[in-house]
């Protein structure tokens, strides 16, 4: 039963239609993708349609892996994940049927509720509110009649036809049908839906301390995996603010009263809000100074202020001049059809702020105590988990929804065999070698061995302001000391002394001193304001092409972990020189290893930057060469990564005077709806220019070429079976979680001493590299070590962290491409 005491859900919030766009590029549900040809079939001619095709789950798997995408080697081990068996009925099958209304009904509400009369002829049936129902049994006869009534007693035949058309598993509505019923059961539990998550706020935790409250929530899914229909759930948390827009916007208003509509405007647009009316969230695209509650809007016939509109659902507007917030819905969110895009106006009184802000990350005691709720252990996750599986089979409501569409959860986690691959050796300068553990931390090897290659540190610059001379020389003597220790030759630097802290003086300074063409400038700053930051990466990267290291003033003098302070920012340095502080033995010369990402200007919504960089044959340099390129969010970006691949192969070809026997592309930033363009779009792009580029020069080599799409955020979690502890670094699985239209593996490449360790997806949907399953994977692995800003395993080939980080560079703080002058220095980290 709806709450009449809330906004319509139709009319949750006032909206117009916004004129001139396509439909997009977003998935439709199984109901919108036919929701015109339906309704023209009901209302002109009612015969059943049964020539529509089906869409099969896009393949992307390449002729390599055809007999086998599963590597051998390794310590075999046995995981349960967080996954559980989707048990269905031998009589379970997605049929759809053709139903009418004899007289036609035209209210969605009312055709609902009288198929509901008949449910338990159709037993579980999923129906799109126009003339289509989906079941999942065959019913007793191809055509049926039935005879129900309203609630005013009247009359109503209902004629359902079979329309012949029966989606097979491995079709893409397979899984949207079964996600909506897991969902449907999920409504019949005691939680609340915000977003497309479910969370819990009855066990919400309160941090009263910092105005929010953390919801427990879940995600779930389900599709069909290599044998079996499984769901995959985790645990997730939904960090919800006290304060709604509006108090948001008055703290803006006394901070800064002359430019506070700018302020506001810069922070709020792109942020996610929460309208508790409908449970609803809306990501904020604009703020509209001169509309308020009182303005009118359009509904039906008439015009109706917001003040009178929320009214009628006793929702009372206190500020009658506050302005609007503009949230643009996409194609995905409108279930009629008739509008491709629509602009929803918000009242920021009735919205509450979700997420954290830039300042709450940076606020370490705040983040601290969301970490003892948010980050679970392997014990504690495994609890909730198998909750609310239990939950979900053993409540009464949700528990017959299930068994009336004849299909059954499994009570046990999924439990499957893995492999523990042998953990590599570190090596350092001449005969330096560090033997790994599970735990991937060679850190203390420095105190043992030098560097794997040293480029000293001389002609250098250190600017800072007066007030942190003192820290400043102290930080300098354990520099040296740290210098000295791992035997890295590092000179005296020329001291710059700021009388202030204000952005321009800094610029100034480093404007004067950079005409003499220091090696590497060092830069105090006493906060991490953004907009000083900023200034000096701007002159440092864009204007004079000088590698800059910032500091952070509170870690010249912390209370611990000097040392470990000042050895990370002496590798640092060596690396913006052209150094390398270790290395990992790569099976082969010849490769070349790249990674790209993108990332949107956080300046300009409009406009993102693509990153890539590509090692140059780590057997023999330890050179990287990056480059990074705008272009319009959401426009086709094949040519500017044929291009970037030109770039690459030719600073190859300089440096060692032939190309690359192989070549490895990692790709991140893909998400599962971009896959099939990647694929037709990118690697066909890559290759193209990869046989005209070997052509030109001759080289009749055969193209070794793998593309590899990397995905970190997914919700896949293994676990040991027999104990609670983290799975180790080095844990690969390839089977019965993986997918049959991939050539794919999980690996576990980081070591976490908080939380449950998160693995990371690889999918392989190019390859011609000759290698097996079981060398793509250990070189994948391998790459996972060789990031210079930690010394251990990070959860991504080091080449897509390269690129993360450079994207990011450009992105949030140049907001323009870097000089090229920099292509062949690790200048980011």
């Amino acid at each position: 039963m709806s709450d009449w005491n809330q906004p319509d859900e139709a009319e949750s919030a006032p909206l117009i239609a916004v004129i001139g766009r396509g439909r997009g590029r977003g998935a439709r549900s199984i109901f919108e993708s036919r929701a015109s040809s339906s309704r023209r079939q009901t209302e002109s001619q009612p015969t059943v349609e049964t020539t529509k095709q089906s869409k099969k789950i896009y393949s992307t798997i390449p002729d390599s892996a055809r007999n086998s995408k599963q590597g051998v080697s390794g310590t075999p081990i046995t995981l349960c994940a967080n996954y559980f068996r989707f048990l269905l009925s031998k009589q379970f099958e997605f049929n759809l049927y053709h139903i009418e209304f004899e007289p036609s009904v035209d209210l969605v509400g009312l055709r609902k509720f009288l198929v509901a009369q008949i449910s338990n002829d159709l037993g579980g049936y999923l129906f799109d509110g126009q003339s289509q129902i989906y079941v999942t049994k065959r019913l007793a006869l191809d055509e049926q009649k039935f005879t129900v009534l309203s609630n005013d007693k009247k009359t109503y035949r209902l004629n359902i036809k079979k329309t012949g058309l029966k989606i097979e598993m491995d079709d893409v509505q397979s899984t949207q049908i079964l996600n909506i019923i897991l969902r449907r059961a999920m409504d019949a539990l005691d939680l609340q839906l915000v977003g497309r998550n479910y969370f819990d706020p009855k066990n919400r935790v309160k941090l009263e301390n910092f105005k929010v409250e953390l919801w427990p929530g879940y995600i779930t899914s389900i599709r069909q995996h290599e044998q079996e229909v499984l769901i995959c759930c985790e645990v997730s948390h939904k960090v919800m603010r006290k304060e709604t827009i509006l108090d948001i916007m008055r703290d803006y208003m006394q901070k800064d009263s002359r430019n506070w509509q700018d302020s506001f405007r810069k922070d709020i647009v792109g942020s996610t809000v929460l309208t508790d009316y409908n449970n609803k969230t809306y990501k904020i695209t604009d703020v509209d100074f001169n509309l308020s509650p009182r303005s009118t809007f359009q509904r039906k016939n008439e015009q109706v202020t917001y003040l009178d509109y929320y009214s009628r659902y006793n929702k009372n507007i206190t500020d009658k001049n506050q302005p609007l917030l503009h949230s643009l819905v996409k194609s995905k969110d409108i279930r009629s059809g008739k509008l491709d895009e629509k602009l929803v106006y918000l009242i920021p009184e009735l919205c509450r702020a979700t997420g954290l802000t830039d300042s709450m990350r940076s606020n370490f005691t705040m983040m601290r105590a969301m970490a003892e709720h948010t980050q679970i252990g392997p014990r504690s996750r495994k609890e909730r988990i198998l909750q609310l599986v239990k939950s979900l089979e053993k409540s009464g409501k949700s528990g017959k929804l299930l068994q009336n569409f004849g299909v059954e959860i499994d009570q046990n986690l999924l439990t499957f065999q893995a492999r523990q691959v042998n953990q590599e050796v570190v090596l350092f300068e001449g005969d330096g070698k560090f033997q790994n553990t599970s735990k991937v931390d060679w850190t203390n090897a420095f105190r043992s061995f030098r560097m794997y290659k040293s480029v000293p540190l001389k002609r250098w610059l250190l600017v800072y302001p007066c007030k942190c001379s003192e820290d400043v020389m102290k930080f300098l003597e354990t520099l040296k000391e740290v210098a000295t220790s791992i035997m890295y030759e590092m000179s005296s630097p020329k001291l710059v002394e700021l009388s202030d802290d204000r952005t321009n003086s800094y610029v100034q300074e480093l404007r004067e001193y950079l005409q003499k063409d220091p090696k590497l400038v060092m830069v105090v700053v006493p906060s991490a304001a953004a907009d000083r930051y900023a200034a000096i990466k701007k002159l440092c990267c864009i204007e004079k092409s000088i590698p800059s290291q910032v500091v952070l003033s509170k870690n010249l003098s912390p209370r611990k972990g000097g040392l470990s302070i000042a050895t990370k920012i002496v590798i640092q340095m060596n690396c913006k020189l052209g150094g390398a502080p270790w290395m990992i033995k790569i099976p082969l010369d010849g490769i070349m290893t790249v990674g790209f990402d993108v990332t949107h200007d956080t300046n300009n919504r409009n406009m993102s930057y693509g990153a890539f960089v590509a090692s140059m044959d780590l057997n023999k340099s330890v050179k990287f060469f990056s480059t990074v390129n705008s272009h319009a969010t959401g426009a086709e970006i094949s040519p500017i990564i044929g291009s970037n691949m030109i770039s690459a192969l030719t600073q190859f070809k300089e440096t060692h005077n032939s190309l690359p026997s192989q070549i490895f592309y990692y790709r991140d930033g893909v998400g599962d709806g971009q896959i099939e363009q990647v694929h037709s779009g990118e690697v066909k792009q890559i290759e193209k220019t990869l046989v005209e580029f070997y052509n030109k020069y001759g080289d009749d080599t055969k193209l070794r070429f793998c593309f590899i799409i990397v995905n970190k955020r997914i919700n896949t979690r293994f676990f040991h079976a027999r104990s609670d502890d983290n799975v180790e670094s080095g844990t690969i699985v390839d089977s019965t979680v993986t997918l049959p239209e991939r050539y794919d593996f999980y690996l576990v490449s980081q070591s976490v001493r908080q939380g449950t360790v998160a693995p990371t997806s690889y999918n392989i949907i190019y390859d011609t590299s000759g290698f097996s399953p079981e060398k793509i994977q250990r070189f994948t692995y391998k790459m996972c070590h060789l990031y210079y800003n930690w010394s251990g395993c990070v959860r991504v080939p080091c080449v897509v962290q390269y690129a993360h980080k450079l994207a990011l560079l450009a992105g949030e703080h140049l907001h323009q491409t870097p000089s090229s002058s920099f292509e062949n220095q690790l200048y980011f980290l």
